[in-house]
């Protein structure tokens, strides 16, 4: 059987053509993977459910490669990990929330895309209810564990990805980011983690959050990956016309996202560093975080890289002012609840008013709480968090065009993985020390990327990088170049499998 130890795209398709295994045996052993780490041993719970039909699917694609002696597209023999935010048809789906258990009769959008390249939906991961957290916390799936350290948090919302993509479960993921949930998961468990601009990827046959916000994107060991995976991805699509933006950004140089991934881009690249929202120097975890960012920060201005100290002004405000979930989350869940082809005499009023959400989820109790809003346009405020929206946009390519930098940057979240404990406790009920809303508010594309671990406690921390909207190709380029200086990706051990080390391949 393959050895899948941080497997790539391209070593794959390298082993398929050599004959040195096929998508099958593949499959099989990232299945013997998630029973061994994921249903047993450490139990990290990243999966929600197999795919029954992953095995058909493979045995479909190797015959195709024989036969024909090439592949059916880009992601061909590609086993992936999908998060339990998207519909995919035939395996059971529920959005994170019990109530809305059902096996979808059609794809979304970005799930049709990634089969008609060639790839296996492997499995469906674990999210909290409606993606509603920066943790993992589910009514149906309960918390998942962060691989490097189990009595950790995975990070949310894409939580059982993160923790998937990072222990090797599957080759690649899809995460869904609306204020931070890639790159918060990205940043906790050692992976690169791609917020694209909204609009790039369509959201069709997935759970909203903010549907002005949210936005689907890979996860990956690579970066190289993750342009890769983004080839697929991206595009127009009528069933959501917020990918217009998809036309306004027009293809990648090169005809890739991956074609100028290269070490050159680093010397060549201006750099604002955003020192106010590092976190405290008073606090041990924000200081063990600051402590390898800084480090990586250090190294990449001795390629020839020029770094920038930024400031933008009253950025507390415009990220506390901007944010919309309290003025149409709950809209945005309740419209899409009522179109759904098969969840019927579901709402959020009968999920919230029965308990039936996980009860260490903040904000989604708050956005049923007895003055919340129904209806965006009830918030006398709506119109104001729009406009400061906007505002905060301009002054943010301002500060970028007038110190001519490519990328702002600062850590992906000011604290490593916090304890399960912390997020199942009230630690978190009124603030969690994320950065990640800084691109989430502005509408802008970000990436994190792995750049070190704690000293000590030996967590993952994650470097963010945050672009212009459309920049994504520019983001993947300095991310590969960071990803090639310092090589901070580094699997997770897990004892159950070094004592399977007998042939077993997983």
């Amino acid at each position: 059987m393959p050895s899948i130890e941080e497997l790539t795209i391209d070593r794959v398709h390298e082993a398929f053509k050599s004959g040195a295994y096929t998508c099958r045996e593949l499959v099989e052993t990232y299945i013997g993977r998630i029973k061994a780490i994921d249903q047993a041993g450490p139990k990290l719970n990243a999966i929600t459910v197999i795919s029954s039909s992953c095995l058909q699917e493979a045995d479909a694609l190797d015959l195709h490669l024989k036969e024909h002696g090439s592949f059916v597209g880009s992601l061909h023999g590609v086993p992936i990990i999908v998060k339990d935010q998207c519909d995919t048809a035939g395996v059971p789906t529920a959005y994170g929330n019990i109530c809305c258990v059902h096996t979808p009769t059609e794809d979304a959008t970005l799930v049709k895309k990634l089969r008609a390249a060639g790839a296996v939906i492997l499995a469906k991961s674990t999210m909290p209810d409606f993606a509603a957290s920066f943790n993992s916390a589910s009514s149906l799936s309960g918390v998942t564990l962060n691989p490097y350290d189990n009595t950790r948090e995975t990070g949310g919302s894409s939580a059982g990805t993160g923790t998937a993509i990072a222990a090797n479960m599957g080759l690649i993921g899809v995460g869904e980011d609306t204020g931070g949930s890639i790159r918060v998961p990205a940043s906790f468990c050692n992976l690169v983690g791609l917020r694209p601009t909204v609009g790039l990827v369509s959201r069709a046959g997935l759970s909203p959050l903010v549907k002005t916000q949210d936005t689907p994107g890979p996860m990956t060991r690579t970066v190289r990956d993750a342009a890769l995976m983004l080839d697929v991805l991206v595009g127009y699509d009528a069933k959501d016309p917020y990918t217009a933006s998809a036309v306004i950004a027009g293809p990648p140089r090169g005809g890739s996202y991956a074609s100028n991934l290269s070490e050159a881009a680093l010397p060549k690249a201006r750099i604002g560093v955003l020192n106010s929202v590092f976190g405290s120097k008073d606090l041990a975890e924000c200081t063990s975080v600051n402590q390898v960012v800084r480090a990586a920060l250090l190294k990449i201005g001795t390629t020839g890289a020029t770094l920038v100290d930024i400031e933008i002004p009253d950025i507390d405000y415009y990220v506390h002012t901007s944010s919309t979930y309290m003025s149409r989350s709950r809209y945005d869940i309740d419209s899409f609840l009522a179109a759904h082809p098969i969840i019927k005499d579901v709402t959020f009023e009968s999920i919230h008013s029965a308990k039936k959400y996980h009860q260490s989820l903040p904000l989604f109790r708050n956005m049923g709480a007895p003055k919340s809003y129904k209806h965006p346009y009830e918030d006398p405020d709506y119109a104001e968090r729009l406009e400061v929206r906007q505002e905060f946009q301009r002054v943010v390519i301002g500060v970028m065009a007038e110190h001519n930098i490519d990328v702002i940057a600062f850590p992906s979240v000011q604290i490593p993985a916090p304890l399960v404990s912390d997020v199942l406790g009230s630690r978190f009920d009124n603030y969690f020390p994320t950065n990640t809303s800084i691109a989430s508010q502005l509408h802008h594309p970000a990436i994190s990327i792995p750049v070190g671990f704690t000293e000590g406690t030996g967590l993952p921390v994650g470097l963010e990088f945050v672009g212009i909207p459309y920049s994504e190709q520019r983001l993947l380029e300095l991310a590969y170049s960071v990803e090639a200086l310092i090589g901070a990706r580094k699997a997770p051990e897990f004892d159950c499998l070094e004592k399977a080390q007998d042939g077993s391949g997983i």
